[in-house]
């Protein structure tokens, strides 16, 4: 279990992202960046694939679509993130319960994929006039956005295929790239006569008449044909297509689409988002030409860092919620059972004896100290000892404890939830006892920030449960009931062959009770030293370094 981010599985990723354009990959990679896992699913129908090169992104200047994305995914990729391709063709709402997915996304070979969060940027598609020869020109003479192409179509002939009110518009622009640019009026609604003369005074010519085909010689555009026969000798030809968001996934979960405009002219549709490009839909974003159709690829690419960013900080403030809930309910939990628990008498953990009686004392730290006996009894014998525990009440209680024996000045007690912090500093002697919850507690996890805690010449003591008396079971959920023996914890913790010395290994057995109860349980056994660099660099030094049962180490922590 994670503590960052809780979910059933570690094959459910944090984000899903749909679609692996410009926006969908930059969102990817700004969450992978974060240590998110990412996956992003595309169909591999990039609205600019025909063109030969995108502009205006500053670095990539001319780079192909193709190999923009390609190098998207892998930078993607080197950052752990993953890609498949696929096409969405569903998604349902799952949830918001932050220990499972919000999200279920159905691709149309079937596989399924879920998610905590789902970022859509499946751009749009731009509905091209019906006219022969056009659509296979399409991103490579017949051209729609000045900033796009104009610089490449500079000082050709250019003609404006009129078909909404934007042509005016559109002609001055290109009129800025070329003395040669042509109003075609064709289905366009009638030029003002104020229109016009802007037009003609900027020496833009105006030929009326419907254009019935697009010509092309030697695979490169060459004119147009007019209703009455008429050839327009033209290098380039802009259009005005109204370009709508692919908002299907969506508007199918209640998003809102709207129709994009400038004064009364429709120029498509999008998809409503705030600008962090948060949906009306709690948990799904969108970023990108779904969301921003007059978007070109570099504001896409950062309108999908800025999304990616901005899923991140949510899910950064859900997971802190969740841990703080967390560690409320688990303080609660064990205050309650240390306000009406008296432990096992103020005996120490016959483990620890034997172990740590056979050390030189130093400097000590007690993972899960409870009410404080085994604190205690290591301050007693020379230690100087921090003790933590998640429970407000164990602490207080061992520290009550110390000051009554007089040992507050080799005993400090901090209260800790190890699943979300973990006391500073190294130790010549780490212990912990029975490290079990009923809240799930990532003991992998915490056992692993033990080792790391042992100072070089130090020694590790992990005692657990193997066994347990048949009345235990009943205060167990099933997370707690993971008993692993001595070699599994061992092994858990992966620790380098050439680092420690597994001094022991195995279980022992010892009687317990509860009120009329009695019974045996089994305790597993882990005790490991940590070698100094001079045992692991096998030095003279090494040979006549002393033995587990006497050596002492100089410690970095103060208690």
């Amino acid at each position: 279990m994670s503590t960052n981010a809780p979910t059933t599985s570690p094959d459910v990723p944090d984000v899903l992202v749909v679609g692996g354009g410009a926006a969908g990959l930059a969102a990817a990679v700004a969450l992978s960046r974060s240590l998110r896992s990412v996956l992003v699913v595309d169909s591999g129908r990039p609205r600019n694939a025909p063109a030969a090169g995108v502009h205006n992104y500053l670095g990539r200047e001319g780079v192909s679509p193709t190999q923009l994305y390609a190098d998207g995914r892998r930078t993607l990729e080197s950052y752990g993130g993953a890609f498949t391709s696929g096409e969405v063709t569903s998604l349902e709402r799952l949830g918001t319960d932050p220990l499972r997915p919000w999200f279920r996304a159905t691709l149309a070979d079937g596989r399924q994929v879920e998610a905590r969060r789902v970022v859509v940027t499946t751009g749009l598609v731009d509905e091209l006039p019906d006219l022969p020869g056009l659509r296979e020109r399409w991103g490579r003479d017949v051209l729609h956005c000045p900033y796009c192409h104009g610089y490449e179509a500079r000082g050709t002939a250019i003609g404006i295929l009129s078909s909404t009110t934007m042509t005016a518009h559109q002609a001055l622009m290109f009129r800025q790239l070329s003395e040669d640019v042509t109003v075609l009026t064709h289905t366009g609604p009638a030029l003002p006569d104020e229109t016009r003369e802007r037009l003609e005074a900027r020496g833009v010519r105006i030929v009326e008449g419907e254009v019935v085909e697009v010509l092309v010689t030697d695979d490169a555009l060459s004119g147009v044909r007019l209703a009455s026969g008429e050839v327009v000798a033209l290098q380039n030809l802009a259009i005005a297509a109204p370009a709508v968001a692919r908002s299907g996934l969506l508007a199918d979960l209640g998003v809102e689409v709207a129709d994009l405009t400038m004064g009364e002219q429709v120029l498509g549709a999008y998809a409503v988002t705030e600008p962090t490009g948060a949906t009306s839909v709690p948990g799904l974003y969108a970023a990108g030409n779904v969301a921003a159709p007059q978007a070109q690829v570099s504001t896409s690419a950062a309108n999908g860092l800025m999304t990616g960013a901005f899923v991140n900080g949510q899910l950064i403030e859900e997971e802190t919620a969740y841990a703080v809930e967390e560690r409320r309910a688990t303080a609660a939990l064990w205050d309650e059972r240390y306000a009406h628990h008296h432990g096992h008498g103020g005996t120490p953990n016959p483990t620890l004896v034997d172990t740590a009686g056979a050390l030189e004392p130093g400097t000590a730290l007690d993972l899960g100290c409870g009410r404080g006996e085994d604190v205690l009894w290591l301050a007693r014998e020379g230690w100087r000892v921090l003790g933590v525990d998640a429970s407000g009440v164990a602490v207080a209680q061992a520290q009550d404890a110390a000051a009554q024996e007089g040992l507050a000045d080799r005993v400090r007690v901090e209260q800790h939830d190890l699943a979300g912090s973990f006391p500073a500093g190294e130790f010549d002697l780490v212990t912990t006892h029975y490290l079990h919850s009923t809240r799930g507690l990532p003991r992998t996890e915490v056992l692993r920030r033990a080792t790391r805690a042992v100072a070089p010449g130090g020694t590790l003591l992990v005692v657990g449960h193997a066994t347990l008396p048949p009345w235990a079971w009943r205060d167990l959920d099933e997370n707690a009931r993971d008993l692993p023996t001595a070699e599994e914890v061992w092994e858990s913790l992966g620790l380098g062959e050439g680092d420690w010395e597994l001094v022991r290994l195995g279980t022992t057995p010892r009687a317990v009770s509860h009120g009329d109860e009695h019974g045996t349980m089994d305790d597993s056994v882990v005790v490991a030293r940590r070698l100094a660099p001079a045992e692991r660099a096998g030095t003279a030094q090494a040979s006549s370094a002393p033995s587990p049962a006497s050596s002492r180490s100089t410690s970095s922590a103060s208690v």
